[in-house]
């Protein structure tokens, strides 16, 4: 039932048969027989067939939601067992915002020198994708904004708060600006389905600004790419600038008026208990914040 149940959410997340098989490593017809036994066992037919996958019944919506149940528990069950038998061990699967991937090396870092059999798997995804990423048991956590937006039935740890900067690569003739100031700067921001850039949209129309930029791109590489050439500036929170600052030719003013600031933290699936490595990664992340918050 279970290997059934993670084929039906494989082909519920394609909408494609073919491309389900593809992803479980199984041929067309294993699937489609997997799903045409699944609806005789349950007796409900799951999915609109016809030349191709026209989409899910409402009783396969349900199932849908009971599956994503049924099979997050039976691999929570099967970690701890072998949490039992092997200590920490397994791979664990982490999805983390733009703005965070620098800062969450820190808490990586230290969780894999705690727990060097687990082996760690992270993915630079927005706020949005992270979320349907864990609903599609595709990751097991993330690190995302835990203020901005609906997060569902999550777990979160707090980790730090986000504050910004303006990025330039020449130094400005202040000690910080105002969020009014920059109406006039030749941006290059992260693309509108970042919610980082949706933060700052907001900062900016509160502000009476209203910015158009030159330059969009969905990773924050590609920004500083363009402030070093010395024709554009860009707006980053503080920790995912850091790493930029202390190794290149860059300067960062702080933005006031207001100050800002955001929370980020660890985010998982809401389930008791927690597997083994959920339950340490979230420990980790607890002591880090605390760490983060004595030098703050």
């Amino acid at each position: 039932m279970i290997d059934k149940l993670e084929m039906y959410l494989a082909l519920a997340k394609t909408r494609h048969f073919g491309k389900a098989a593809e992803e479980i490593g199984v041929t067309q017809p294993t699937l489609s027989a997997a799903i045409k036994q699944l609806e005789e066992q349950l007796g409900v037919m799951l999915v609109y067939r016809g030349s191709r996958f026209k989409g899910l019944t409402p009783e396969g919506q349900r199932v849908q939601e009971w599956a994503r149940q049924i099979v997050s528990d039976a691999r929570s069950m099967k970690e701890e067992m072998r949490f039992a038998h092997q200590g920490l061990s397994g791979n664990l699967r982490l999805a983390v915002i733009p703005t965070a991937l620098t800062a969450s090396s820190d808490l990586t870092a230290l969780f894999v020198k705690r727990h060097p059999n687990v082996r760690l798997s992270i993915l630079s995804r927005s706020s949005t994708q992270i979320l349907e990423m864990m609903d599609n048991l595709e990751i097991d956590a993330g690190i995302s904004y835990l203020d901005d937006e609906p997060l569902g039935r999550v777990v979160s740890e707090p980790l730090y708060s986000e504050k910004y900067v303006l990025v330039t690569s020449q130094p400005m003739p202040t000690k910080n600006i105002g969020w009014d100031e920059l109406g006039e700067m030749q941006l290059c921001l992260l693309t509108p389905d970042m919610l980082n850039r949706r933060i700052i949209n907001l900062h900016l129309k509160n502000a009476g600004v209203q910015v158009q930029p030159e330059i969009e791109a969905n990773t924050i590489t590609v920004l500083i790419s363009h402030v070093l050439s010395g024709n554009w500036a860009t707006i980053l929170p503080v920790k995912a600038a850091e790493i930029y600052l202390s190794g290149m030719p860059l300067h960062a003013v702080p933005i006031i008026k207001p100050d800002a600031s955001h929370r980020v933290g660890l985010i998982a699936p809401y389930q008791e208990p927690h597997t083994p490595v959920i339950a340490a990664l979230l420990s980790e992340a607890k002591t880090l914040a605390r760490k983060w918050a004595k030098q703050n």
